[in-house]
């Protein structure tokens, strides 16, 4: 059983309360007989559960699906779309619409990713099942898996690797599953759901809304095998899938460090990072998944090159941020500092500084001295192209805008300011 903080309600405080009471927690901690779960169906189709899925459903925002009904739109008559939910899910007639695909863009590459976007309707009912499923699934999850788990995330994981690598743990399994979310056989995951859930409404329920269509421009197609990255489910089903593995090294002290499909191995000898490696590999192969050929690599972390996780790169004891995610930034302070911007120069800083924040929150944790002081000329020469602009002069902001428009008038007008912020925190540490 995966270890987490607390345990009873305290452990189990993100539950949904309107489905999990006390009796079903207690339950949940010491096991139901033959540890499989009956009569489920009928706590997803309760409308108190259905009214708090809407409820994360209007926090989490999101696009409408292929009805073009937006979480507004639905919200006008909520009621009324509830119950009618509650109806055909109670009366086995709910058939979900067929989720609308689109493409983003990979960070830092020429490359797209599919996203799948359910319509708000079964978005509702994905999470209405979650608050229902989600637990029964939690409780057995590796201590070492802390992509879309609650409690967890990125830093969870990047403080996890920082601390092995230390340890001497420096011979690393850098892996890439290729395309693994589009590639999760059906059939296996579902022999895997019902290892823990017998009741079959809602088995066939999961079914439905794993085969729904899928609609791409013209064409619509209905999925013989993955999980749509973007539907509500499929983190947690994705997770599921994975969990024999996380087991199975964890079984032979293998130290795998997982956030969703993106992990690394990390072995005090490069003899022991082989054998993970052809463990894993075997694994797969078994599982009806793939290693991707040209991105699954052995590497130690003492030598030039070292390698990437979860946005940062490690190499010789140190860590930083990857190239990627630095031009990420980039690219999102570039889209809010085009010269002609209209606003003013008070409201621009303060749209660039909630990317700056939101970035530096996350990527304090790694050594970058020399690039925050860049970052900062880089962004204030930004400013100062604006601010050129509308004195009807042309180009990058440069010589004598520098005394115009000194450093300390950007501090003045809000600025946030990474190398000071880096500073800060470096002698917070210290301490």
């Amino acid at each position: 059983m995966a270890k987490q903080a607390g345990d009873g309600r305290d452990r189990w405080s993100w539950t949904e309360a309107t489905v999990w009471t006390e009796r079903m927690l207690t339950a949940l901690e010491t096991g139901v007989k033959g540890g499989v779960w009956f009569s489920l169906i009928d706590k997803v189709w309760r409308l108190e559960n259905l009214r708090a899925a809407f409820a994360k459903v209007k926090s989490n925002r999101g696009a409408p699906g292929i009805d073009h009904t937006t979480i507004e739109m639905f919200e006008q008559r909520l009621e009324q779309n509830l119950v009618r939910l509650s109806q055909t899910l109670r009366g086995g007639t709910y058939r979900p619409h067929a989720i609308r695909r689109t493409w983003i863009e990979k960070p830092g590459t020429r490359e797209q990713r599919p996203l799948g976007i359910p319509a708000v309707r079964d978005r509702v009912v994905e999470t209405a099942l979650r608050n229902v499923i989600e637990p029964i699934f939690e409780r057995d999850f590796a201590a070492h898996s802390y992509g879309f788990r609650p409690g967890r995330g990125c830093k969870d994981a990047i403080h996890r690797v920082t601390g092995l690598l230390q340890a001497g743990h420096v011979h690393v399994v850098d892996a890439d599953l290729k395309s693994y979310f589009d590639t999760i056989p059906h059939s296996d995951l579902m022999a895997l759901v019902r290892e823990k859930i017998a009741d079959g409404r809602v088995l066939q329920l999961l079914e439905t809304l794993l085969t729904r269509d899928v609609r791409d421009a013209d064409k619509q197609w209905a999925p013989e095998r993955g999980v749509p990255q973007g539907a509500v489910v499929s983190p947690m089903l994705a997770n599921l899938y994975l969990n024999p593995l996380d087991h199975s090294l964890a079984e032979q002290d293998v130290e795998m460090v997982r956030y969703a499909d993106d992990f690394v191995i990390l072995c005090r000898s490069r003899e022991a990072a082989e054998q993970a490696l052809d463990q894993v590999r075997e694994w797969t192969a078994r599982a009806g998944l793939t290693l991707h050929p040209d991105k699954t690599r052995l590497v130690d972390a003492r030598e030039a090159g070292g390698f990437d996780f979860l946005g940062y790169h490690f190499e010789g004891g140190k860590r930083w941020p990857r190239d990627k995610s630095v031009q990420q930034l980039r690219d999102a302070v570039r889209a809010k500092t085009p010269r002609k911007r209209g606003y003013s120069i008070q409201c621009i800083i303060s749209d660039v500084n909630r990317s700056l924040r939101g970035w530096f929150e996350y990527f304090k944790l790694g050594s970058y001295l020399s690039d925050y002081r860049k970052l900062d000329q880089w962004i204030r020469m930004r400013l100062r192209s604006i601010l050129r602009r509308r004195r009807k002069r042309k180009g990058r902001g440069r010589g004598k805008d520098h005394q115009r428009w000194p450093d300390r008038y950007f501090a003045d007008n809000g600025l946030f300011a990474l190398l000071d912020a880096y500073l800060l925190v470096r002698q917070s540490a210290e301490r």
